[in-house]
């Protein structure tokens, strides 16, 4: 039997103006599909227009330059529409998709498609559940007493997987599901036996006591709020 760890994944990665999921802007988004183990992966790419004034330290930041991001980016709203189009299919095909801080990547894609398609990520998932994966999540609760960072770039180290090209979207989300393959392969025996979507279940239950009583910074860094997904702030309700 093929377990999940070792049958068809998807992974998000995005990039953004800032920090901010409320007001900063997406610049950068990849998917990335590998459909088993050691597959060549399948790789969407998007540049995007955000929009708002953006400096050349923003842009320097992404690993772009501010004429690249205006002469190349799209305008933003066709680029959610296609990724949440593209979410959606992998949900409904039941693919499980890997988010390094999910929280992060999802919330941001979430309040932009509220801003450029007067809609939501769950309205164009439309009922169909997504299985998400998390490192920092999964690697929080299997391996509670390292200390340390939980960062994509120290599990890359502490589960043997070289670590991504700096400022590439889609090496990033290509690494990240490595790191969930490795890391599932550790705790196999706690995780074989488990479905995504239960383990989807239990990360929620996960991210909610890690914030609670997370042991320092390194732990909480980046999981304030929801999981996967943070609440919208009151006044944007």
């Amino acid at each position: 039997m093929t377990h999940w760890y070792e049958g068809p994944l998807a992974a998000l990665s995005l990039r953004a103006t800032g920090p901010d999921t409320e007001a900063d802007r997406l610049v950068t988004a990849a998917l990335v599909v590998q459909d088993l183990a050691g597959a060549r992966p399948r790789t969407l790419r998007w540049l995007v227009s955000p929009g708002v004034a953006m400096t050349e330290e923003q842009a320097a930041r992404l690993g772009l330059t501010h004429d690249q991001v205006v002469r190349t980016g799209r305008w933003p709203a066709p680029v959610m529409e296609e990724v949440g189009r593209a979410l959606a299919g992998h949900a409904a095909a039941g693919r499980p998709l890997v988010v390094d801080d999910a929280p992060a990547a999802l919330t941001l894609l979430d309040r932009e498609l509220r801003r450029h398609r007067a809609s939501s990520l769950g309205a164009y998932l439309s009922g169909v559940p997504l299985s998400v994966l998390d490192p920092r999540v999964l690697d929080t609760e299997l391996d509670r007493y390292r200390k340390g960072s939980r960062h994509l770039d120290a599990l890359c180290v502490r589960y043997g997987v070289p670590a991504p090209e700096p400022h590439d979207a889609a090496d990033q989300a290509r690494v990240a599901i490595e790191v969930v393959r490795s890391l599932a392969r550790v705790f196999a025996p706690r995780l074989e036996r488990l479905t995504p979507g239960e383990l989807h279940a239990l990360q929620e239950d996960w991210h909610a006591a890690q914030v609670r009583h997370g042991p320092g910074p390194a732990v909480r860094e980046g999981t304030a709020g929801g999981w996967p997904l943070r609440p919208r702030a009151a006044a944007a309700v």
